[in-house]
């Protein structure tokens, strides 16, 4: 992947996972862990988020930067502005993430169901082992056009749909994800 000059770097988890830099994500993950170490509504959230988002802006001779070192930097500047108590608190998650689905189709190839499925699978237990806690699956209806080779919409595609569905809640389910992972499917 490359990241583009005045772009964010992407962030990469120990998995090697990489992910886009969100800054809804870090104002959540700094709201959260501030008001954990006694500071509601903390005044300076936005000013960290903002000095974070700067920073990484800055970092135009990477297109990736390790998401340690980005929570590592978080955890400094909190300590170097005199709020070190927040820092035990400061545990971000992988950022939101969007699958999709028709490019997956595409990938599966010659293989079509068994092959997506198969991608699919696979996807969404990397994304698990990566900790994420926000996954977005889009483009359903194009991918299951593709997998079914038809511009239009048919009965099989409604079957092809439900599969897909089930499967998804399936893989959730049985990897104990569901209760921790917010999952949408459009």
């Amino acid at each position: 992947m490359v990241a583009f000059k005045e772009e964010f770097p992407y962030l990469r988890c120990e998995s090697g996972q990489l992910f886009e830099f969100n800054r809804d994500w870090l104002h959540a993950a700094i709201t959260r862990a501030a008001d954990q170490a006694g500071y509601p509504r903390w005044w300076l959230t936005d000013h960290v988020t903002e000095s974070i988002a700067f920073y990484l802006r800055l970092r135009t001779d990477e297109s990736v930067v390790a998401f340690s070192q980005l929570s590592q930097t978080v955890r400094y500047v909190l300590q170097v502005i005199g709020y070190k108590e927040i820092v035990p608190y400061f545990k971000p998650s992988p950022p939101p993430i969007t699958v999709s689905l028709i490019d997956l189709a595409y990938e599966a190839g010659t293989g079509y169901e068994l092959a997506f499925f198969d991608l699919l699978e696979k996807r969404i237990q990397s994304l698990i082992d990566a900790g994420t806690d926000t996954l977005h699956l889009c483009a359903l209806q194009p991918a299951i056009k593709h997998l079914q080779r038809t511009k239009v919409w048919t009965r099989a595609c409604d079957s092809v749909r439900e599969d897909v569905i089930c499967f998804v809640r399936e893989k959730l389910v049985s990897s104990g994800a569901l209760g921790r992972l917010d999952c949408s499917l459009r």
